[in-house]
């Protein structure tokens, strides 16, 4: 697919960033400009996303296969975030030798908890889906909202969010509702398990979307994935925590 835009910061080691649920890879254009000193930074919007046009089906290895024919390096390290760390899970399992290395940020293998596996409740995202089917603006404002929950400054951190995913319109109720159900249904956990490039999970201690349970999870599921914890910080580090999410990041490429 021809269709997918990216933007490219910097020079050096490759590493693409991919964004999540209902956003654009100009939510962290600033974080992406600042991590460019270090590397060259591909941040990548998903198919019917941003500047990207839309695919049929929206599934994940649709999505996947989409993005890896359109990136223009053939080897790099790969960054997700909440949807988009599912992606990368899946882009890492599927073609390892590409993915050199892979960054969790604030996502899960299996996003919905399960009896033995730590995630949101599935009624949360079951609530998302049949809100946006009546508003889906408000829909939006809501999950941007539960994104700093609890953080001291969730009011200026969310109208940060808010004027960056304004920026472009939404993208359609239809992605929207294919994405929380890659969300809902997803178990990335085999394929976590079993890739062989470097893999490093960067939590906030304060994500009201990703428990803290999951680090140990995570640790029993492959010892040798390497888990840090973001002190103070919610669903959107990049935005609140910058300065330590960068230290960390260049530290794992």
């Amino acid at each position: 697919m021809s269709g997918i835009h990216y933007q490219i910061f910097g020079q050096g080691q490759p590493l693409v960033m991919i964004h999540g649920w209902a956003m654009h890879s100009g939510i962290w254009q600033s974080f992406a400009e600042q991590l460019a000193q270090h590397c060259q930074v591909i941040c990548v919007d998903l198919p019917g996303h941003g500047l990207s046009e839309a695919i049929e089906p929206f599934s994940l290895e649709n999505i996947s296969d989409s993005l890896m024919q359109a990136l223009p390096v053939q080897q790099f390290s790969i960054l997700g975030w909440s949807l988009g760390a599912t992606v990368a899970i899946d882009m890492a399992s599927r073609y390892p030798d590409r993915v050199q290395s892979l960054q969790v940020l604030a996502g899960n293998p299996l996003f919905v908890e399960s009896v033995a596996w730590p995630g949101v409740k599935a009624e949360v995202l079951d609530g998302f889906a049949e809100q946006l089917a009546n508003d889906v603006q408000q829909t939006l404002v809501r999950f941007l909202g539960l994104q700093v929950k609890g953080l001291a400054d969730a009011k200026t951190l969310l109208q940060q969010i808010k004027t960056a995913v304004q920026a472009y319109p939404a993208p359609s109720l239809q992605a929207l509702q294919a994405g929380l159900q890659i969300l809902k249904h997803s178990d990335g956990c085999v394929a976590l398990q079993q890739l062989q490039c470097p893999v490093s999970v960067l939590m906030g201690d304060r994500d009201s979307l990703i428990p803290l349970a999951l680090a140990d999870s995570l640790k029993r599921l492959q010892p040798a994935i390497q888990i840090h914890l973001l002190e103070n910080a919610g669903h959107v580090p990049f935005l609140s925590h910058p300065q330590p999410l960068l230290e960390r990041v260049i530290a794992d490429l």
